[in-house]
């Protein structure tokens, strides 16, 4: 039942715990692993952010907003 109380979950639990993480146990190629997994994420959050920002222009030039 709780899932339904916060369907979303603890959406920084995962940043969070990366940032944590004790990083002198990981080799060279481990941490280079890392870095290319993180950039790739950062690639696909800005893709979600810019797309949520064309949607929002796009309502604000539609309803005359802007008061963002």
């Amino acid at each position: 039942m709780e899932e339904a109380a916060n369907p979303r979950g603890d959406r920084g639990a995962t940043l969070d715990a990366l940032a944590r993480d004790d990083l002198d146990l990981y080799s060279i190629e481990e941490l280079d692993e890392r870095i290319t997994g993180l950039e790739a994420e950062i690639k696909r959050v800005s893709a979600a952010r810019a797309k949520k920002l064309a949607g929002r222009a796009a309502a604000d030039a539609l309803f005359g907003g802007g008061n963002r």
